[in-house]
This record gives structure tokens, C-alpha cells and sequence, in this order.
């Protein structure tokens, strides 16, 4: 099951309502199932170095099926996923990067966004998930 264009768009749509009620400019990526983009919007403003950080945090969160931010906390030195970052063309291993579950409870794509702090990535990413029925 990959995440439809529609869904892709709510998703996207609700993530920009949230960098704009925040006043932060993001860069967000929706990807499939098969980690391949599907939506992209980079808002005004939003930092250009940021578009390959939020696609990579979607990509990433697919590759692996779960938050970015906590793949980063095993791929410490000395923890079982160290240097993971430097595989698959590169990922991101820092907050912003959140896979996206059907109603079933099955993973159908992930979104990404770049362009404030992780924390505001991770929240804003995090409001564009949930809005995918």
C-alpha cells in the first residue's frame, strides 16, 4: 500500500499551516512506501540547503521505519548503528523524519522537514503525519 497523491497533499498542507503558525519558513518531503518522493513543497524563504536534509529525513524514516531522531540515538559511537549515516547515499539521523502509518496500522510512505530547529522539524513533521487518514 504506498500513500496516495491526496494524502501526500493533506499531509503536506498540515505541515505548512504548522511552520506557519511557528513563522518558520520549512522545506517538507512526502515519500511512498518505496522511499520515492511523491509531494514536495519548499515554502518561501525556506533555507535552500534544506531541501536534501527533509528529503533525506523522509527517505530515512522509510529506509528504517521509524523517527529520525531515534535512529540517530542508536547510530551513536559505540552503539549498534554507528556510522549508519554515511549508507544508502546518506541519511539523516536527526529529529524530522517520521514514518506515515495507514488506518490498518501499515507503513505508506514518510515525511520529512527541514528549516527551523530539530525540535520544530520533529513537531511540525509530527502535525503533517497526523493529518493523513
Amino acid at each position: 500500500m504506498d500513500i496516495t497523491l491526496e494524502q501526500a497533499q493533506a499531509a503536506i498542507e498540515a505541515a505548512k499551516k504548522k511552520a506557519t503558525a511557528i513563522n518558520v519558513m520549512m522545506n517538507i518531503a512526502i515519500v511512498d512506501s518505496g522511499a520515492n518522493l511523491k509531494a514536495f513543497v519548499r515554502m518561501d524563504g525556506a533555507w535552500l540547503g534544506s531541501v536534501d536534509i527533509a528529503v533525506k529525513k523522509a527517505k530515512t524514516a522509510r529506509f528504517f521505519d521509524m523517527n529520525t531522531g531515534e535512529i540517530g540515538k542508536i547510530s551513536q559511537p559505540g552503539k549498534s548503528l554507528f556510522n549508519i549515516e554515511h549508507s544508502n547515499g546518506g541519511l539523516i539521523t536527526f529529529p524530522g523524519g517520521i514514518p506515515i502509518k495507514n488506518t490498518e496500522g501499515e507503513i505508506i510512505g514518510a515525511i520529512g522537514v527541514s528549516g527551523g530547529t530539530v525540535e520544530q522539524d520533529h513537531e511540525v513533521a509530527t502535525f503533517g503525519m497526523n493529518a493523513v487518514k
